[in-house]
């Protein structure tokens, strides 16, 4: 990131706009281009794979039903502290009107018809949203970003049937979805793996393009990492601790204590699923939650849960829109939940998927995800952090379930 910084503002000074525009700016519209390509297979397969992998629900309904209710509760309660945080505090905001109309102008078509499409729903009748979520054409939806939503459906419908149906005629096609959910898993780590580059890119075009404001750019993003860390802290230090002293008793310090390896781990791997086995190593052994609640609660965690995912993409989106001078209204922010918290059900537990969810908020919402380009300097510590929240949530709710199971035993 810092060398993207670096040549960005070599380029201006020694006036390289048109090298910068012609090789390397491209670059940064292929990084963009691949998020787009992948967020659609991966949002499917993510989906159809997480929920067929809940077999175990119908053995354990009670549990796994408190569990997964418990998990949704606490990614909304988290988008919408990250709402709460973003529109008061407006780290978008720090742009001048300048800006943004330069911004808004640069990407004006894309940005007219997302947001026709956008109005055209806002006026249409109070029922037609709902009408919206069901696609009358799979490939269609498939083929049109803007009807995201209309594929998260599709693809719940299409688990929630693998799981009616007996494991002996969905066996193949299970097989045939975990594959295709690692070779897209796969591919993900490809374009992780270009990333720096991408984002190098994307960063030197920034940089060049708006050479006069670097210093509302970089106060810009200063604003919105402080709004995601703060409602990242909020989660930690105030919504767990909430939850556990109302449904456990058990007490914080003592909590946060025995999961802090995890969170350290999370931390530096960002990743949940890295994670996943000293999550439950510390959950079985120095919270005391039994063995069996350890098995099934932390994994369906570790696939549905992602409070922390779920907060930043809410802030992003929204500071994202802060950047073009688009208000959002109540409609588009309550779309920003829904799809957030189903997408956060289809989010692989591997470092970077976040970005790929995020291209799924914007286009619910009629944004361009050119904007990514804004936030992608500092996405990687972010992660660090919204990974570490992510795994304490699923900690969290492991407890909670014990408590009500009689399956929590604090060691002495």
């Amino acid at each position: 990131m810092a060398l993207g910084i670096i040549w960005g503002l070599i380029s201006v000074y020694a006036e390289f706009d048109g090298f910068s525009k012609d090789y390397i700016a491209p670059w940064g519209e292929i990084f963009i281009r691949l998020l787009k390509l992948i967020a659609i297979p991966l949002i499917f397969v993510s989906l159809v794979s997480g929920i067929s992998n809940l077999k175990d629900i119908s053995r354990l309904s009670k549990i796994g039903l408190k569990t997964i209710g418990l998990y949704i509760f606490s990614t909304v309660v988290a988008i919408s502290i990250g709402l709460l945080l973003v529109n008061p505090l407006k780290p978008g905001a720090a742009f001048t009107d300048e800006y943004r109309s330069e911004f808004n102008q640069k990407y004006q078509e894309s940005i007219g018809e997302k947001q026709m499409a956008a109005s055209n729903l806002k006026d249409s009748g109070p029922l037609d949203f709902v009408v919206e979520l069901v696609p009358d054409n799979i490939v269609g939806a498939a083929a049109d970003n803007s009807r995201m939503l209309q594929l998260i459906f599709f693809a719940f419908l299409f688990g929630i049937a693998m799981v009616a149906l007996p494991e002996s005629k969905t066996g193949t096609v299970k097989k045939f979805i975990d594959g295709l959910n690692e070779i897209v898993l796969k591919i993900i780590d490809f374009i992780m793996k270009f990333a720096p580059f991408g984002v190098f890119a994307l960063m030197v075009s920034l940089l060049v393009d708006y050479a006069n404001q670097i210093t509302e750019l970089f106060v810009a993003l200063g604003a919105y990492s402080g709004t995601v860390i703060l409602g990242l802290m909020l989660m930690i230090f105030f919504v767990y601790p909430f939850m556990l002293w109302i449904f456990t008793g058990y007490k914080f310090r003592k909590f946060y204590k025995a999961i802090f390896p995890a969170q350290l781990l999370a931390f530096s791997t960002s990743s949940s699923a890295a994670t996943l086995p000293v999550t439950m190593d510390r959950c079985e052994k120095k919270i005391g939650i039994s063995k069996d609640i350890c098995s099934f609660v932390l994994p369906v965690g570790a696939t549905i849960n992602m409070d922390g995912t779920s907060l930043y993409q809410g802030v992003a989106a929204v500071f994202i829109a802060q950047s073009y001078g688009i208000d959002l209204d109540l409609m588009q922010q309550l779309t920003i939940i829904l799809t957030a918290t189903l997408a956060s059900i289809g989010a692989a537990a591997v470092p970077g998927a976040g970005i790929v969810m995020l291209v799924i908020v914007l286009e619910s919402i009629g944004l361009p995800t050119e904007g990514i380009a804004l936030i992608l300097a500092v996405d990687r510590v972010l992660d660090m952090l919204r990974t570490a929240v992510n795994i304490t949530g699923d900690s969290t709710i492991a407890t909670i379930i014990a408590k009500s199971e009689n399956k929590l035993i604090p060691p002495e």
